[in-house]
């Protein structure tokens, strides 16, 4: 029986999506929950698990067409229990038990795969016919997401043997191959790379002299950029904030914290909690520009700027006004890892009342980053610099110092309330120190 498959629409305020990668061909067959097609939408990339089992008839949309939800993409020949047990061998029922033993786990299931992914081997001169078939598929049949998380981790993924179903590579395959180590000798030379015969590279390997074409997630966040830059009158201030005991706090809890809870303690979720108490005495900073008027959330969703290789990301702490620095720190980290192996959903990028942005990771001193839209403002953190400090009672000291920067939307936001919102923040910040409790 046939079954018609339809654009779904990811998240509730989505009204269309984009077929970034078609994962089945007709002809080959397909398992419930496996999923068949990777849809790119305004909000996240995403793959779609078949609803049943069968064989894929047909495909109604083309890679990289865009068509509204609900609208049929694919067509999936179903296949029967009964007519599935009829055609049963002993040798079927094998080969489809190791077939299912390679699969990816279906949703709700452990994330564990079903076998230990095989280590990336470096490559050699002489490789066989069969790894060369075997690393074809493995690119043909790896998702942008799995494609984007290996050139992360600085991985070949046509040297991986692909643990998914027809060999395909998943992200647990790059996973593991990532915690093995480069395969690379140390030392060797880089050599430059020849320019493709037809002038292109990826975003995530750029070759000088080609063009980057782009893809639907460069195409929504060059648009998203551009319509705030020209929608919302950007404004810029700064402050210098002396992070020294808010320092020594988190140096003092940082071992403890990941032998505890598993993940790294930064000073993201010290920042954030005292962002959010800055908006609690500024609640125009948690608010956005209507046609109506200025609205002010009632709610104060934190969204984390992270960018990856390939791309830039804002997945929202919902609710953040309700948790401790613990709680924060946990739902920070794992946010920030579903972003690193591209599994983030949909809703867990959505409702962002302002945003927060660590560019001090990669030691930036000062930034004047672009609002989101729909937000008043977007601070960040820049790299902590110890320097020489004149102190209280006029001597010389040196001190861990922090720059923090603010963009703001002029239309909701005036220079009064802004640079009262950062004194505040850093009278909070400068207030965090040793003796406090996460």
């Amino acid at each position: 029986m046939p079954t018609t498959i339809t654009m779904p629409q990811l998240g509730e305020t989505v009204t269309e999506g984009t077929v970034a990668q078609w994962l089945k061909k007709p002809g080959e067959s397909v398992e419930k929950y496996e999923a068949f097609v990777e849809v790119s939408t305004d909000k996240v990339n995403a793959e779609v698990p078949a609803p049943v089992t069968g064989t894929i008839k047909e495909l109604l949309v083309k890679e990289g067409e865009t068509v509204a939800t609900g609208t049929p993409i694919a067509v999936i020949e179903e296949v029967g229990a009964a007519a599935s047990s009829a055609r049963s061998t002993p040798a079927a029922e094998k080969a489809e038990a190791n077939k299912q033993a390679s699969q990816e786990p279906v949703p709700g299931k452990s994330d564990a795969p079903v076998a230990p992914a095989p280590a990336a081997t470096a490559p050699s001169n002489g490789s066989h016919a069969g790894q060369a078939v075997s690393s074809e598929a493995s690119l043909r049949g790896a998702s942008p997401a799995v494609r984007r998380l290996a050139r992360e981790h600085h991985i070949d993924i046509a040297q991986l043997k692909g643990s998914g179903q027809n060999g395909r590579v998943t992200a647990d395959d790059v996973l593991a191959a990532a915690r093995m180590g480069p395969a690379a000798a140390v030392g060797q030379a880089i050599s430059a790379k020849p320019i493709p015969a037809d002038g292109k590279s990826s975003y995530g390997d750029p070759i000088p002299g080609t063009t980057i074409p782009l893809n639907q997630a460069r195409k929504i966040i060059a648009q998203r950029m551009v319509e705030s830059k020209r929608t919302a009158p950007h404004a810029w201030s700064m402050v210098e904030v002396d992070v020294t005991d808010l320092w020594k706090w988190r140096t003092r809890e940082k071992d403890r914290f990941v032998r505890d809870h598993g993940h790294s303690l930064t000073l993201l979720p010290f920042f954030i909690r005292a962002v959010i108490e800055a908006i609690g005495a500024f609640p125009l900073m948690n608010a956005k520009f209507t046609d109506e008027g200025i609205y002010v959330n009632k709610e104060v969703n934190i969204g984390i700027a992270i960018g990856l290789a390939t791309n830039l990301v804002v997945p929202v702490i919902k609710n953040a006004d309700k948790l401790s620095i613990k709680g924060l720190a946990l739902a920070a980290g794992e946010l920030i890892d579903k972003a690193r192996r591209g599994k983030l959903g949909v809703d867990e990028l959505a409702g962002g009342t302002f945003t927060v942005n660590n560019n001090g990771a990669n030691g930036s001193y000062a930034s004047a980053p672009i609002i989101n839209g729909g937000q008043a403002g977007i601070v960040t953190m820049e790299a902590v610099v110890k320097k020489p400090v004149v102190t209280k009672d006029d001597a010389i000291a040196i001190r861990s110092m922090m720059n923090v920067c603010l963009s703001l939307d002029h239309r909701v936001v005036d220079g009064y309330v802004a640079s009262g919102f950062l004194a505040d923040l850093k009278k909070r910040l400068e207030a965090m120190g040793p003796d406090g409790a996460l």
